[in-house]
């Protein structure tokens, strides 16, 4: 006889052990923070990517696995593998959870581990990309696409955080049968919304940001290219994360680079003033082209339109959809180096204004991940 379906009320707490492959990443924070307003009680586990030790993220207890390298795909297997075979911490990462949450595809292989010290417990598989070797014909990727699959049978649900991953890679996964969910990477505002800030002066310099993980070295050259080439009519800021070996020494690039400034690391209570400096927010991604740079929709497109700056982006691209549905931002065909120039040399004052105004009219329900979101994600998963 089939047992009844669990759901957890909202008087009880949910115990999840969230398994990520950053403990560092500011991504994680924020869903941690989600997991604690719908009133979950979490543990996380998982690796870094610099040398920061955490003790807590929002609260949640941590274990370090110690440490992997981002590009690095032979060693971040090695780090995995070494979990598997000696799970002692992982296994005293939790205590008891009802769900175990694996954070991409490593976070995935440990989470099945972990779950199988708790075999009652509910698998939940949190993808938010799909890495170039899942996508591969070579051995080396075939070898991953068939642990793939072995892992996708033990799965009880799916998030995903653009319909594209859904509708392109997990609806022809055949080793998938568990349902797959959209779960955006909207701004997490528990208590006010912020609002848009005030307008810039709609005039040149048109003034481009790009703000989070940097790790796209073709946006990068196109940017700078495009700041040179305007000689002053366009000014990009830079600011977050660069990814080594990517990036070696961007501050250094920069200097070097016209009308393109470099303003460092940031927090999420830092975006109301980066985008206070921004006219455009740059919502191209060439990391994985054609690839999973085709399917997401980042955070920054979120970031971007909650503080009202005007997202570019690229037709082909998930992002660019998302925005026409919605009838917002500069949408470009390709060639985008000269779309973008040609866009922005002709752009008036009133051209801006009614692109700003439309960002502004966007419902802040499309953009907000509020309590009452938090709520409804925690019901997701205990219905899993």
């Amino acid at each position: 006889m089939p047992q009844p379906q669990t759901i957890f009320p909202a008087e009880r707490t949910m115990r999840i052990a969230y398994v990520v492959p950053d403990i560092n990443d500011a991504a994680v924070a924020r869903r941690v923070e989600t997991l604690h307003c719908g009133g979950a009680s979490v543990t996380v586990a998982g690796f870094r990517r610099d040398d920061i030790v955490r003790t807590d993220v929002d609260g949640a207890p941590t274990t370090d696995l110690g440490r992997t390298i981002d590009l690095n795909l032979k060693q971040r297997v090695v780090a995995v593998v070494r979990n598997l075979l000696n799970p002692r911490k992982l296994d005293e990462s939790a205590d008891a959870p009802q769900l175990v949450i694996g954070r991409n595809l490593e976070g995935l292989a440990l989470a099945i581990k972990l779950r199988r010290r708790y075999p009652n417990a509910k698998l939940i598989y949190e993808c938010l990309d799909i890495h170039r070797t899942l996508l591969g014909s070579s051995p080396k990727d075939k070898a991953v696409q068939f642990i793939e699959g072995k892992l996708l049978k033990s799965v009880d649900l799916v998030i995903v955080s653009s319909p594209a991953f859904r509708r392109e890679y997990f609806a022809r996964r055949p080793s998938l049968s568990a349902p797959v969910e959209l779960v955006e990477n909207k701004v997490l505002a528990l208590d006010q919304p912020p609002e848009p800030i005030a307008q810039m002066q709609p005039a040149p310099p048109w003034t481009i940001g790009c703000f989070g993980n940097l790790r796209d070295r073709k946006s990068f050259d196109l940017l700078c290219q495009l700041a040179r080439k305007m000689d002053g009519k366009v000014k990009v800021l830079f600011a977050g994360r660069p990814t080594w070996p990517i990036f070696t020494d961007i501050a250094a690039e920069i200097a070097e680079a016209p009308h393109v400034e470099f303003l460092g690391g940031f927090k999420p209570g830092d975006l109301h003033s980066l985008y206070s400096q921004c006219h455009f927010s740059w919502a191209i991604d060439y990391f994985e082209e054609g690839l999973n740079s085709s399917w997401l929709l980042p955070n920054r497109m979120y970031d971007a339109l909650t503080f009202g700056a005007v997202p570019i982006s690229l037709n082909t691209l998930e992002t660019g959809r998302w925005l026409m549905e919605r009838g917002v931002g500069m949408i470009v065909e390709n060639p985008v180096a000269e779309n973008v120039a040609a866009k922005l040399e002709a752009l008036n004052l009133a051209d801006y204004t009614t692109m700003r105004a439309a960002v502004t009219a966007l419902p802040r329900q499309s953009l907000i991940l509020d309590r009452a979101e938090c709520d409804r994600l925690i019901t997701m998963l205990a219905s899993a």
